[in-house]
């Protein structure tokens, strides 16, 4: 993330480029879905926690959306904040303020990676490692795009880079997290947990990637990405 940071705000990608990551990063994801949680998982036959784990997953993704975009909308329509990389700094520290809502909402996203990422470890070691890969690409777009938004907000070079190593810190805290929850955690509630991971992973392809990915003028190039990288991942899968 901070390498994605750091790119952007000395040599910024254009958005073509940005899609083509986006896509591959969503490919990548969901290659890891399906080739190696989905099928461990089914092989437990355990439909009652698949519908309570997928349910829960469904429903957080759902309200996380919601609490998150209102946060980017507060933060947009703050009057304090200034017009462009230009604009004048307006606090008495004559720095540009913060976009809480926006970081706020990355710092969230971030967490729910974190999570995701100790339930990986939690279904093997294989998958952990993989999706540990996948989330990475996801991340490099995501310091791309918040050290663009800081640069437009008025912020330095050095500062938004600081900034977005700062939020990528919430990588650890969620990691932590799962890993201390999923800590001598019972085979029912492994399950449980592993298709709360598994719908959120999805609507994280569906609605967070793939959704921005699509701002750009969709190309057969940028198509392929999406491809390539679920074919990468699948033969990494196959012989590692």
């Amino acid at each position: 993330m901070i390498a994605g940071a750091a790119l952007a705000v000395w040599c910024a990608p254009g958005p073509k480029l940005r899609s083509a990551i986006l896509h591959f990063a969503a490919g990548v994801i969901f290659s890891v879905v399906a080739v190696e949680l989905l099928p461990d998982i089914v092989q437990h036959h355990a439909p009652y926690e698949v519908v309570l784990g997928f349910g829960l997953g469904v429903a957080t993704m759902l309200g996380l959306r919601y609490f998150t975009q209102r946060l980017e909308k507060q933060s947009e329509t703050d009057p304090e904040l200034p017009a462009g990389p230009d604009a004048a700094p307006i606090n008495s520290a004559g720095t540009s303020p913060l976009p809480w809502g926006l970081l706020v909402a990355i710092g969230i996203d971030i967490l729910i990676d974190g999570l995701l990422l100790g339930i990986g470890f939690a279904a093997g070691a294989k998958e952990g490692t993989l999706l540990a890969i996948a989330l990475t690409i996801e991340l490099l777009s995501l310091g791309l795009a918040t050290a663009v938004e800081l640069r437009d907000g008025g912020h330095g070079k050095g500062r938004a880079v600081a900034i977005v190593a700062g939020t990528s810190l919430m990588l650890l805290v969620g990691a932590g997290i799962g890993t201390t929850v999923l800590r001598g955690a019972t085979g029912n509630l492994i399950e449980i947990v592993l298709f709360f991971g598994l719908a959120a992973l999805l609507f994280l392809v569906t609605e967070e990637l793939l959704t921005e990915a699509h701002e750009e003028a969709e190309t057969p190039l940028l198509t392929l990405a999406f491809f390539v990288g679920f074919l990468l991942f699948l033969l990494l899968g196959m012989v590692a």
